[in-house]
């Protein structure tokens, strides 16, 4: 139940902001609702905003109204502001919607005023935040080091890549996060190291200025308009940038023999050189040729074995007569 804009119960906006954005840095709508009011209240003296309302001129009764006391501050069409606190401000909504709903009391204009929006990817900085406390406070995680948390890394990926297989959407939102933890807390880490620190901000400045760089046809003057053209950019450019001697260096040899494998043919094929696979006999050999052709027919040779290593562990339980 509100009344008409302008009438003689007077309005109540109540002002929320987010800690994500720095303070002081308001919708413009905000501030000419804090400059034309005629009381701004806020219940929380160590509200972030303060110090920048109190700057730009604006006087804050640091006080907690009731519902009741809000009301009649509102009286002769009057507005109050509210600069809400991080978790809102729920007594004194529950208490106006108790009043309104009780059709006895003539209440003001209520207005809910976002005076700024979280931009995509906001969440981060709650990630970093929360990163920083358990570094510092967590028994475990405070002990950790880069060489400790390694074989975290592995064991996530490979989770990640399951989710995605098994087309488990809800594992697959999980599962990314518990690869983004990995990268936070590395990250953390590296800030305390005594001769090289860098930080979670480093790290990301470090991928945007290498994605821009490896994509002149969206950054850039040149073209590509096919996802070949685009690899051989991207080839191109990671060559000149690491200044590598052979197709192969940047390689990591420790992971999967497979993968390995297929990563060495792409870089064969991709870069057009002619080198036969080893003639020599044995398993190895067959299942290197084996990889070789999986990639030229595009083909992951690992995610091949194993689809295929599920269905031989589908057929064992069968014959054991378990569910697969």
């Amino acid at each position: 139940m509100t009344a008409p804009t302008g009438s003689a119960t007077g309005r109540v906006v109540l002002l929320t902001t987010s800690h994500r954005v720095a303070p002081g840095l308001l919708s413009w709508p905000a501030w000419q609702a804090l400059r034309t009011a005629d009381r701004v209240l806020c219940a929380d003296a160590a509200h972030p905003q303060l110090p920048y309302l109190r700057e730009a001129g604006i006087a804050v009764e640091e006080t907690s109204p009731t519902a009741e006391e809000l009301v009649a501050a509102c009286a002769d069409g009057r507005t109050v502001v509210i600069v809400a606190t991080g978790e809102g401000e729920p007594s004194l909504t529950d208490g106006l919607a108790r009043l309104a709903g009780s059709g006895r009391v003539s209440m003001p204009d209520l207005e809910l005023l976002p005076a700024s929006y979280d931009l995509p990817g906001a969440r981060l900085l709650d990630l970093v935040q929360v990163m920083d406390r358990i570094r510092a406070e967590c028994p475990w995680s405070s002990q950790q080091t880069h060489k400790g948390l390694a074989k975290y890394a592995v064991e996530e990926s490979y989770e990640l890549v399951e989710a995605i297989e098994d087309g488990d959407h809800d594992g697959l939102r999980e599962e990314l996060g518990d690869v983004l933890l990995q990268v936070v807390f590395h990250a953390r880490i590296a800030e305390e190291d005594e001769e090289s620190p860098f930080s979670v901000d480093d790290v990301a400045a470090t991928i945007v200025a290498k994605l821009i760089h490896r994509h002149p046809h969206v950054f850039g003057d040149a073209t590509a308009t096919t996802p070949e053209e685009v690899k051989e950019h991207w080839l191109r450019t990671k060559a000149i940038e690491k200044r590598r001697e052979s197709v192969t260096d940047g390689i990591p040899l420790h992971q999967p023999a497979l993968a390995l494998a297929s990563k060495l043919a792409s870089r064969v094929r991709s870069s057009h050189l002619d080198v036969p696979l080893p003639a020599t006999e044995g398993i190895g050999y067959d299942l290197l040729a084996l990889a070789a052709r999986a990639e030229a027919e595009g083909t992951d040779p690992e995610a091949a074995l194993r689809a295929a290593a599920r269905a031989y562990r589908d057929a064992i339980r069968t014959t054991e007569g378990l569910e697969g």
